[in-house]
């Protein structure tokens, strides 16, 4: 039987306190906690991004070199992390509107991308925010291949030593195993394990629904481009894969700096499955921020430099995490609460390199 985790609950004074000033942060400034105007101008750049390259090809606005045709498919690669990171991410948290119905449109975004909205929202929504970095429970820890390790109580090869070499490669297939394979393993799993009842649906639907979206994504994809760019299947065809190679890394990047890096910790329920700390702590151990100034960056990923902000307040939209993070950052503060923050994207990323080579050479 599977364990059921249990978060201490004999002390909620921090999140409590916390809510408090958020909620009052929004009433005092009668402001909505959903997508506003710079979030709408966002959402057509974003797209903008990844669809305007695909019609000029597909449409022989001008005649693309093979060359050219590797630039655009690159840009697409951009703009699909763009879109995963300001769209589709809030709307499958619910936050980019308050009307449901908003949020399952935008959504749809998801199947743009070769994913499942679905399991997005059972792996990410549900298991991530619930058990951040619980390993057997937060599956974005639980290393798809043996070669990774991402934290000190999976199991340790010698070979995980380079990991910090070739895990980038690795990152880079995230959406293109999305698009393959991934989608249909989670479902068949989440079955297993009672999650999509959870979701008031059963096998039989979704995984009609997904064979649907999978057709979809690769005639828009793949199929539409090599029938109608003017270039040579194989080239149509590599420039895809770069597509998501470059996507994957981004959007990979971007999530691991946030969980897998030194002084995060990785805390394991007791025999009963009862945690030390109460949920809100629990986040602000796992999670960290980085480049919390840098405006270009924070426009890119959707906030999702501010993972603390996201994690504690995953039903606001990001546009808010600028402004509340200050006042999560002082209530911690006031607590002893800590808030790990990186100052840059590069420290980030320097800090991941040192925690995955840690994690290849240390067992458990």
């Amino acid at each position: 039987m599977e364990q059921i985790i249990k978060f201490n609950q004999s002390n909620r004074q921090f999140f409590n306190t916390l809510r408090a000033r958020v909620d009052n942060y929004f009433k005092t400034n009668n402001l909505s906690r959903n997508a506003n105007s710079k979030m709408v101008i966002k959402t057509i750049a974003m797209l903008s991004i990844y669809l305007v390259p695909y019609f000029l090809m597909v449409f022989n606005v001008v005649t693309f070199s093979p060359l050219m045709i590797f630039a655009m498919y690159i840009l697409m690669g951009v703009g699909m992390a763009g879109v995963g990171f300001s769209i589709m991410h809030d709307a499958n948290h619910g936050s980019y509107s308050k009307n449901p119905k908003v949020n399952k449109i935008m959504s749809f975004t998801m199947y743009m991308l070769g994913g499942s909205p679905l399991n997005w929202q059972i792996q990410h929504n549900v298991l991530h925010h619930t058990f951040t970095n619980i390993s057997g429970k937060d599956e974005d820890i639980d290393a798809p291949v043996w070669l990774l390790r991402f934290s000190p109580h999976s199991p340790h090869y010698k070979v995980q030593r380079f990991q910090h070499i070739y895990a980038w490669g690795f990152y880079s297939l995230i959406t293109i195993m999305w698009s393959i394979t991934k989608d249909f393993n989670q479902l068949k799993r989440y079955e297993e394990m009672g999650m999509l009842k959870t979701k008031q649906t059963s096998y039989k639907k979704e995984i009609g629904k997904l064979i649907l979206a999978k057709v979809f994504y690769y005639t828009f994809a793949l199929i539409v481009p090599l029938i109608f760019v003017n270039a040579s299947w194989w080239i149509i065809l590599l420039a895809y894969i770069s597509m998501h190679l470059v996507c994957g890394v981004i959007i990979s990047t971007v999530f691991q700096c946030a969980h897998v890096v030194p002084e995060m910790k990785f805390p394991l329920p007791d025999s009963s499955g009862n945690m030390e700390e109460d949920w809100a702590v629990h986040q602000l151990q796992t999670t960290a921020n980085f480049a919390r100034n840098n405006r270009i960056l924070s426009w890119f990923v959707g906030g999702l430099n501010h993972q603390i902000e996201h994690h504690l307040f995953p039903h606001i939209c990001h546009i808010h995490y600028k402004d509340i993070s200050k006042i999560v950052k002082e209530t911690a503060n006031e607590f002893n609460v800590t808030y790990m923050e990186i100052p840059s994207f590069r420290k980030a990323i320097s800090l991941h390199t040192q925690e995955l080579k840690m994690l290849g050479r240390n067992a458990a």
